[in-house]
């Protein structure tokens, strides 16, 4: 099945321990919030980067 699908056997098991449980609607709503987590967490990253140089630009004379 690995070898049909061109996975390597490490892959398959990992995917298996991640998904292997699960309906199909509930893989596509981890899938939603892994996007959604990911979108935030960018945007967090930007907040951070312009707290930061917002910081360096009022402690500049």
């Amino acid at each position: 099945m690995c070898r049909r699908h061109g996975l390597s056997p490490a892959t398959f098991y990992k995917l298996k321990a991640r998904y292997g449980g699960m309906d199909l609607s509930d893989a596509k709503r981890l899938k939603q919030l892994e996007d959604e987590n990911t979108k935030l967490k960018r945007l967090l990253a930007d907040a951070m980067l312009d707290n930061i140089v917002l910081k360096d630009l009022v402690g500049k004379p």
